[in-house]
């Protein structure tokens, strides 16, 4: 019985060392990102600084009590240990009426002085903006890639969201299927997408910058992958963007990009629309502009080989996507290619 007692102890110690290494681990490994762009510390607009406020006024708080009980913990061990020659036990208490008073205010103030700026915060959160400075844009999430459009200046586009720097930006965020959530880490937390009814956020950029956003609600198989990016931009490149996807260029310019617009035309066009020409599917992603897009499938990096991996197999690439896998032969792909990069 003794040794079955010593060998459980002895599994219990190594259990216990292992995942403390395995949590020193991951804080390790979470220090070596460099660029820290998925950061809520490291903001870059007012409503992230405003959530990210609550988050250290929170941890200030805990921190201070978990401070007071570990002092207090430590000091009854080390003052009412016993020690040698106690034979009789300690004198026992029942009931305190200043200690009771001391912890239950205690609490009370501290969760008054947390919940104060966060009910401020969550009006302020959630009050649809106005002005000269502010832009509406409707958000629809879909398995497993987002569409934007801007009812102010007629522009439907996807997987990128472009912002002019200085201005708020009116979210009404809804589902085309299940359950998603919208969250650009750097600029706001998330809000969920929930079917039937349109929810709301906003933010607002300080400077230009590319932001990455994530579906943070599991909403299937590609939910890992179903990112986003927010281009932020001074207000005169935002304006050129808006001119450009309203008069964008969708003509080829080569004899191999001709090709892949009728291979587009035969083979996508009853999915996808691009402004200016007669491709006005709906039940995909809008690729107006898509030449001038920094990702494939939203979070590939644009370069040709990822393209043609996207086009030939997208289950592979996106699991759980809905784009079917078309049956086109390797030089039809690297015209379709040719076609989509000239989409600016």
């Amino acid at each position: 019985m003794t040794i079955h007692v010593r060998e459980e102890n002895r599994f219990m110690r190594r259990r216990a060392i292992v995942f403390a290494l395995l949590g020193l681990i991951l804080v390790v490994l979470t220090g070596c990102q460099q660029q820290y762009e998925m950061s809520v510390f490291d903001t870059a607009g007012p409503v992230a600084k405003m959530q990210k406020d609550l988050i250290w006024l929170a941890i200030y708080i805990m921190s201070f009590v978990v401070a007071v009980v570990t002092v207090i913990l430590i000091y009854v061990l080390i003052r009412y240990r016993k020690k040698p020659g106690d034979v009789e036990p300690p004198k026992q208490m029942e009931g305190s009426l200043l200690l009771e008073f001391i912890w239950v205010i205690v609490p009370i103030i501290l969760l008054t002085i947390l919940a104060i700026p966060t009910i401020t915060t969550t009006f302020a959160l959630d009050k649809v903006q106005a002005g000269e400075n502010v832009i509406d844009v409707k958000v629809k999430g879909a398995q497993f890639w987002w569409e934007f459009e801007y009812p102010d200046y007629g522009i439907v586009t996807a997987q990128e969201l472009h912002i002019p720097t200085g201005t708020k930006v009116n979210l009404y965020l809804e589902t085309k299927d299940t359950l998603h959530a919208f969250w650009v880490p750097r600029l706001a937390g998330k809000t969920d997408l929930i079917s039937g009814r349109t929810n709301f956020m906003w933010f607002e950029a300080d400077k230009p910058g590319t932001y990455i956003g994530k579906c943070a609600e599991l909403c299937g198989d590609g939910h890992g992958v179903m990112d986003f990016l927010v281009v932020a931009e001074e207000p005169e490149a935002f304006q050129r963007w808006v001119d450009n996807m309203k008069n964008p260029k969708t003509q080829p310019t080569s004899p191999l990009a001709e090709e892949g617009e009728k291979i587009f035309a035969q083979s996508c066009a009853s999915c996808h629309a691009v402004t200016g020409t007669d491709f006005k599917g709906t039940a995909g992603p809008n690729l107006t502009g898509f030449g001038n897009r920094e990702t494939v499938a939203g979070y590939l990096k644009k370069t040709d080989e990822n393209l043609k991996k996207w086009i030939k197999n997208p289950e592979e690439v996106k699991p759980g996507s809905l784009m079917p896998a078309v049956p086109l032969k390797d030089e039809e792909i690297e015209a379709l290619v040719a076609y989509l990069k000239d989409l600016k």
